[in-house]
């Protein structure tokens, strides 16, 4: 689901004296944030600020942003959230934000009458992705090309192919 403002992370901390604060990334880290020349402290896009640096530092990153000049004014900003505009990321084909991703219908590619459920969840484990799917309970994919077909967030919808065994139900009692 194609969403206009996405959030970015959480200012956390100040960083030394002259205004800069930590941000927790909710994103990919200081890299992607560093293509943004404006963020916004509302989902609407009506509180913009201007971004003037962003560097890594240990697991946050460090900002400076245009309305804090001083320790005190940066400390106003702490427990705020930072938002991006969708429009102004620049993504590789194939890749998603999980916010959209999250939402979206889980149907079987060769037969859309069958529905898996939602996706609740991302899971990033390194060597690929796990998805959360849930319908009554909660069912994990592995995002791989052998199991995801297609994916269309501006549907909300999710085409896969399960390994075996994935959704079968399980069998009650004892293996004697």
């Amino acid at each position: 689901m194609i969403k206009e403002y996405l959030e970015i992370g959480k200012i956390v901390s100040t960083q030394a004296l002259k205004g800069e604060v930590r941000v927790q990334p909710w994103c990919d880290g200081a890299d992607f944030i560093r293509q943004f020349k404006t963020l916004y402290f509302d989902a609407e896009g009506k509180r913009p600020v201007g971004l003037q640096s962003v560097r890594p530092h240990g697991n946050v990153v460090v900002m400076k942003l245009d309305c804090a000049n001083t320790v005190e004014e940066a400390q106003k900003l702490r427990n705020k959230v930072l938002y991006m505009k969708r429009s102004d990321a620049s993504l590789p084909d194939g890749f998603y934000f999980i916010s959209e991703l999250e939402g979206c219908s889980v149907i079987d590619a060769d037969d859309e009458s069958v529905v898996y459920g939602k996706l609740t969840d991302v899971f990033e484990t390194g060597a690929n992705d796990v998805w959360q799917v849930t319908r009554e309970k909660d069912y994990l994919i592995p995002a791989i090309p052998d199991v995801v077909e297609s994916v269309d967030v501006e549907s909300g919808v999710i085409r896969i192919r399960p390994i075996k065994g994935i959704f079968d139900e399980e069998v009650n009692g004892d293996e004697d």
